[in-house]
């Protein structure tokens, strides 16, 4: 018999949940083969692999779905199926709660027929999860879920999965994404905090495009002939934004949408960043100069007494050992560089917004000084 495990130690880098894990399909020959989710490259395969083998189990061991559908069991519906005396499709069960993920329908089908036994496939992942692969079961077939309850699921999933992307969302809840950005900021919690989230190809992206964007320029100008999946790879941002960015260098623009030069005005690359006149701000370059104004902030009270301040300065400490390290990416394994790229970039998005954050501070600090 076949079913699902996840293996042992394997977590998301990003803390992301277990169907944004890898999971592997064990089977008794013991070969194993890897997959995420919500990743959908994989055409026509759908969610077979995230399922055990089919089983016959007691219909008095099984526990209502927690569905994302608001309305009752179709009562009509239910009645079609018992007449018709064809073979139900097995029922979906978290194997965990022995909760119905997909199949209520069938279930009272099969009871109304005096049926004790009833044939089910195992998903052993989380409840969460589980109910995300509800979501997408009730919209793929069966009776079709109401645009309240397909909105009412998208709010769901953002809260219980804050780090997938709007497309990834919308695409399980068959909602646009727009209606899924619209309803993140009345999720609460951590719906907005993610800096990066994953897409429906399972990678993992800014949620800030600008600097993506910038870096692809870069890569453009220096390999004109490189295709815009391999410059996509290089910038860690999507294809169909290589290839805007590509047409607006044609034509002489900005990489920078209207749109994203108005949400960020500030700028957006620490190679490409200019300092700001009338400012005073000097980077630290050499090891000893940044070592000794370390020393300095760690001195400071209003930094080492408090919680956020402590965070701060353990961060720029991590900062000092790597300065020491210049030649990190010699020990990059070549299987993980694209995702050391990818996280390694993040960390320098969230530096430069605080860097650019203090800096705005100081400035206006510098101009208080001058006016009185």
């Amino acid at each position: 018999m076949q079913h699902l495990v996840r293996p042992a130690g394997s977590s998301h880098p990003c803390g992301s949940r277990p169907l944004g894990r890898r999971y592997a399909l064990s089977t008794q020959a013991g070969s194993q083969a890897a997959h995420q989710w919500p990743s959908t490259h994989e055409e026509g395969r759908g969610d077979s692999w995230l399922l055990s083998a089919a089983e016959t189990v007691p219909t008095a061991g099984l526990l209502p779905a927690d569905s994302p559908r608001t309305d009752k069991e179709d009562l009509e519906h239910i009645r079609l199926m018992v007449e018709a005396g064809n073979t139900l499709p097995p029922i979906i069960v978290h194997r965990p709660t022995m909760r119905i993920v997909d199949g209520m329908h069938r279930l009272k089908a099969a009871q109304l027929r005096g049926e004790d036994q009833i044939s089910v496939r195992f998903f052993d992942g989380d409840e969460q999860d589980a109910f995300v692969l509800a979501v997408k079961l009730n919209v793929a077939h069966g009776l079709p879920l109401s645009a309240r309850d397909r909105a009412a699921a998208a709010l769901r999933i953002i809260k219980s999965h804050p780090d997938w992307s709007d497309r990834a969302i919308a695409a399980i809840a068959a909602i646009s994404d727009k209606a899924v950005k619209d309803l993140r900021p009345t999720a609460g919690g951590d719906a907005m905090k993610a800096a990066v989230r994953m897409g429906r190809d399972g990678r993992r992206r800014p949620v800030d495009s600008a600097a993506g964007r910038m870096i692809a320029s870069e890569w453009i100008e220096k390999k004109p002939n490189a295709s815009s999946r391999e410059i996509a790879r290089l910038a860690g941002i999507s294809p169909t934004t290589v290839r805007d960015v590509r047409n607006r260098l044609d034509r002489g623009e900005e990489p920078l949408s209207a749109s994203h030069r108005k949400s960020r005005p500030k700028p957006s690359d620490p190679r490409r960043a200019r300092r700001r006149k009338g400012s005073v701000i000097r980077e630290v370059n050499s090891t000893e100069s940044f070592n000794k104004a370390l020393e300095r902030l760690m001195k400071d009270p209003s930094l080492k007494l408090t919680e956020k301040g402590r965070v701060l300065l353990r961060g720029l400490s991590f900062h000092s050992l790597l300065q020491q390290q210049i030649q990190l990416a010699e020990v990059v394994p070549q299987h993980q560089a694209q995702m050391v790229s990818e996280l390694a970039r993040t960390c320098a998005s969230i530096w430069l917004r605080l860097a650019e954050d203090a800096e705005e501070m100081a400035i206006k600090v510098q101009r208080n000084v001058k006016e009185t």
